[in-house]
């Protein structure tokens, strides 16, 4: 057998990987195995490839004892249920494995015992720094420095100690050697080799202590590092603080004013528009949803440049220009009173679409339910829908800017049906709370439908928005009927620091018809992980439980799905004792990948192609479609004044007695499925459209 390819390891390295043949059973002997030592944990696999997914077993070193047989054969144990024979394929390769176990062993139980005993430096109950806190990140990086040189020195020592005792087995050897009385040439080499040994292990001890030395001189100067770090992180804390309160002050102002204005109102505005909150606490703020026609939430705003939607620091006067795209509950109103103020910083943080474009861009990636209709498999179909339930999230990475809250009563029209054979249509059915109905048909054999409102919170420095409402995707073929809901966005960083978006929860699609199910989970970003950044991992189950297919990727780049052949048992998962499930698995498939931005996206608020598209002017429209909508069409000509103008104007329209509104084309009823009650298409809107006859339209613009 060939010796296997390994690298020679190196006393501080932290991973060790190579081929070992490993005793099974009397039957099938020895059989090779792909090793891998990493963090004081000993795995292995069948091969290479299943490194990513399907661990064979897993041993701690910490409490792991090793011993070797011969020249070629060494055993692990952790003196319960697991012990490893292995064999090496040579002598060689056995002293490289069991000097990488050794070091490896000596580590993990280093830091088994501090964290046993210690744990102050770095207390659990302190959250990590979100990214843009420089303070309290750089702090954490100082101590992990310090931690990390400490535990290079504690490996120095570990290889001193085993050089010490295979020198002195070395030397013994040697002064055995001695005995037999060798004279001429043979003696003179012994007598060599020993006093190299000699001099090799007086050379390793001279280097420990010099790296003591070292680490003692970093920990000294470090110290006043420290207190100057802490000093400046203290600083950037107060200072968020009186920020958020100048702007709670700022809001109050705004909203006293508000009342004295409407206070001279006529008595039907007054209950149009709704009393005046007053000093309500946050808490209740936070609890409350709110649209276009309704006073802002106590939220910070930095305007953002028109073109390029970067913070501006000369005014923190409202809620920030970069907001979640996902959200509706939030109010456009600019805050900023000043009449002195330029008209353009209050209409500019919008991107020039309404929620209701933005919510038809989750068709983006159609292609993915045209590729479901036409499997023969449920189980492959669910693994499509699944991918298509994250693929709506790969725009919001760049999209930091808010849609248009749509008006009530205002819809979107999306015809493809010639281009892609689908057509859709989203209709704002109410306001209090928002909400915006959606229902698509496809000529290739599926129906999406879904009604969405969301719940947000404002936490301090970032901000929580959480998406109500089922996702429905029925498919023609098998009558397969699946559901699913979305996931909570974060927007990190209000206040201070540039802005990042995050996507972070559990989805569970169902498939109604059979009892299929899919758990896909969004792992939320943690600055300590090493795991790959927007990870998206699930598994497709049948109705008895039983593991199809993996799947997994990134929710703004591209998803994988694999055919799980076997799933067993594995080791301890982590420290709440449960036992990981292992899946093997056939060789991925991607089944989804995000399309490129168009080119100069980044000066066109970061559209995708199809975004692009969306606010192009077609014939034969709805009066009420959001192509229609004269401030959103304004700001994107670049005239911010006039625009402006326009939306104060549509928003007092809003506010001004009225019916009560009932949705056009849309019916509220009890959802089969869920029993919900949500809005459905009742039909009507495109035979409206082909006799060009638009009867109960409302006159929103």
């Amino acid at each position: 057998m060939s010796e296997p390819k390994t690298p020679v390891p190196t006393p501080a390295g932290d991973t060790y990987k190579g081929w070992v043949f490993k005793w099974t059973n009397y039957i099938k002997g020895y059989q090779r195995r792909w090793f891998v030592l990493s963090n004081g944990l000993l795995s292995y696999y069948r091969t290479q490839a299943e490194m990513g997914h399907t661990c064979r077993g897993t041993i701690n070193l910490a409490t792991a004892t090793i011993t070797v047989d011969d020249a070629c054969n060494f055993v692990i144990s952790n003196g319960g249920a697991q012990t490893y024979h292995l064999k090496a394929s040579c002598e060689v390769e056995r002293q490289r494995w069991i000097t990488a176990l050794e070091l490896a062993k000596a580590k993990a139980a280093r830091m088994q015992a501090e964290s046993d005993d210690s744990g102050d430096d770095f207390p659990s109950s302190s959250p990590p720094a979100a990214p843009g806190q420089g303070g309290g990140s750089q702090n954490s990086e100082v101590q992990s420095a310090l931690r990390t040189l400490g535990s290079k020195v504690e490996d120095l020592s570990t290889c001193n100690d085993l050089i010490s005792k295979h020198g002195s087995a070395l030397q013994r050897s040697l002064s055995e050697l001695d005995s037999l009385r060798l004279t001429g040439e043979a003696g003179d080499k012994i007598r060599q080799v020993t006093e190299r040994a000699t001099l090799f292990r007086i050379t390793s001890n001279a280097m420990i202590n010099a790296c003591r030395d070292f680490l003692a001189l970093a920990q000294a100067h470090s110290k006043r590092l420290q207190k100057a770090l802490q000093a400046e992180r203290d600083q950037r804390v107060r200072l968020e603080e009186t920020l958020e309160q100048l702007a709670k002050q700022h809001n109050h102002l705004e909203r006293a004013f508000r009342g004295a204005s409407q206070s001279n109102a006529t008595a039907d505005n007054k209950s149009a528009s709704g009393p005046g909150k007053g000093e309500g606490s946050d808490e209740d703020d936070d609890n409350e949803f709110f649209d276009a026609m309704e006073e802002a939430p106590e939220f910070i705003t930095v305007p953002a440049d028109p073109h390029f939607h970067k913070r501006s620091s000369s005014n923190i006067s409202g809620f920030n220009s970069e907001m979640c795209p996902d959200d509706q509950s939030l109010n456009e109103e600019p805050l900023a009173m000043n009449q002195e103020s330029p008209s353009q910083e209050l209409v500019n943080f919008n991107e020039p679409i309404s929620m209701l474009q933005r919510l038809s861009e989750d068709l983006e990636y159609h292609e993915l339910l045209d590729k479901a209709s036409k499997c023969q498999s449920s189980l492959e179909q669910m693994c499509y829908v699944a991918a298509f339930s994250v693929s709506s999230y790969s725009t919001t990475v760049h999209r930091t800017g808010k849609p248009f809250n749509p008006l009530l009563g205002e819809t979107y029209e999306l015809d493809r049906r010639r281009e892609s054979g689908y057509r859709s249509l989203c209709e704002q059915v109410s306001h209090h709370p928002p909400a915006a109905a959606h229902h698509v048909i496809s000529d290739r054999g599926w129906t999406l439908r879904q009604e969405i409102t969301v719940a947000s919170k404002f936490r301090g420095k970032y901000l929580s928005i959480m998406p109500l409402g089922t996702i429905h995707a029925i498919f023609e073929k098998g009558n397969n009927h699946y559901t699913w809901k979305k996931v909570t966005t974060t927007v990190h960083n209000i206040i201070v620091g540039k802005l990042w978006i995050d996507q972070s929860g559990e989805i569970d699609v169902m498939n109604h018809t059979t009892g299929d199910r899919c758990h896909l989970k969004f792992a939320p970003y943690s600055y300590f992980s090493r795991d790959v950044a927007r990870k998206v991992t699930g598994v497709v189950m049948d109705k008895d439980g039983k593991a199809h297919y993996v799947l997994s990727g990134t929710w703004d780049e591209k998803m994988e799905f694999s055919r799980v052949m076997q799933s067993s048992l594995g080791g301890e998962n982590g420290t709440e004792g449960k036992q990981k499930t292992v899946y093997q698995t056939l060789k991925a498939r991607e089944v989804w990948r995000r399309n490129p931005l168009p080119e100069g996206a980044d000066t066109m608020y970061y559209f995708t192609s199809l975004a692009l598209t969306l606010n192009e002017y077609e014939e034969g429209i709805s009066p009420t479609d959001s192509r229609r909508r004269p401030d959103q069409r304004l700001m994107e000509e670049g005239r911010w004044d006039e625009g402006n103008s326009e939306k104060q104007r549509l928003e007092e329209k809003q506010r001004a007695p009225h019916d009560s509104h009932l949705a056009l084309w849309f019916d509220r009823c009890e959802d089969q499925i869920t029993g919900e009650q949500v809005h459905i298409y009742k039909g009507g809107y495109w035979e409206a459209k082909d006799r060009g006859i638009w009867e109960g339209c409302p006159d929103i613009y």
